[in-house]
């Protein structure tokens, strides 16, 4: 399974997003083995899309994650824990919720590659403290 990060789903859910290209080249290049995500990622998903696109479009999002777009664990108990940690880390970036959360997974998952937009970010975010990301949105 593939990391999917918040800039991925905009990006599928808006035809004028720059990224829009790449991500349905990515859909279709990694569909088969899955993706995963966060419920943060999920919630900043659905507010972008309503906000920047359409309501119809953030409802066209859940639907796909309701039928199975993508798997959102549980998750793991301490996670608002590692969170905090990983945000007070990464404050000059800064690193908000949603990232954290993805970075929170990768470790759980023991998988750093994701799709995000976020080049910037998710090249300096490390799992398991040194581990990189291999962003293949990008």
């Amino acid at each position: 399974m593939i990391l999917a990060d918040s800039g991925f789903w905009i990006a599928l859910g808006n035809r004028r997003d720059r990224h829009h290209a790449a991500a349905c080249a990515a859909l279709q290049r990694y569909g088969s083995e899955g993706f995963v995500s966060t419920w943060p990622v999920l919630t900043e998903v659905t507010h972008l899309l309503a906000a920047r696109v359409s309501g119809a479009q953030a409802i066209a999002f859940v639907d796909g994650i309701a039928r199975g777009a993508c798997e959102i664990p549980d998750p793991p108990a301490d996670a608002l824990a590692r969170a905090r940690v990983l945000m007070h880390r990464y404050r000059d970036l800064p690193m908000d919720l949603a990232d954290a959360s993805l970075v929170i997974l990768a470790e759980d998952l023991e998988e750093g590659r994701i799709l995000s937009t976020d080049q910037r970010d998710f090249e300096g975010y490390r799992w398991k403290n040194t581990r990189p990301f291999n962003n293949v949105l990008l």
